[in-house]
């Protein structure tokens, strides 16, 4: 009698790796408008899950699985390859970043010096 599960005991939930693909884009987004603990709360879920699910997701463990596949611990290779990932997206975003502030820049000087010359230009008074 002690080995037998309880009836009244909740099962664990699985979730497949479409489901948590699903998941994952669902926090992503509820995180860009500011809901992320919301949508945690509304599905369930840890914020343990989800950062194991982005390391599996980024790793390519996620991807191409069928319902039920059991999808393990990325390898350390798995690993390096999703950290240099990350590492790209950030380095890509800050290049962006600096590529539109060096557009501003320009448009800034460019203004500078017309409000300079226009200065520097004597007036011609009719009178």
């Amino acid at each position: 009698m002690v080995n037998e599960p309880r009836a009244d005991r909740p099962r664990r939930r699985s979730f497949s790796p479409a489901e948590k693909v699903r998941l994952l884009a669902g926090y992503e987004a509820a995180v860009e408008s500011g809901g992320g603990n919301a949508f945690l709360r509304e599905n369930g879920l840890y914020s343990s899950l989800i950062s194991e699910w982005r390391r599996a997701r980024d790793a390519g463990l996620l991807r191409g699985r069928p319902a039920g596949a059991v999808v393990g611990r990325p390898n350390a290779d798995q690993a390096e390859i999703a950290r240099l990932r990350r590492q790209l997206g950030l380095a890509q975003r800050r290049l962006a970043r600096t590529e539109a502030a060096l557009v501003i820049m320009g448009k800034a000087q460019s203004l500078l010096e017309d409000l300079s010359e226009s200065v520097d230009t004597p007036s011609r008074s009719t009178g």
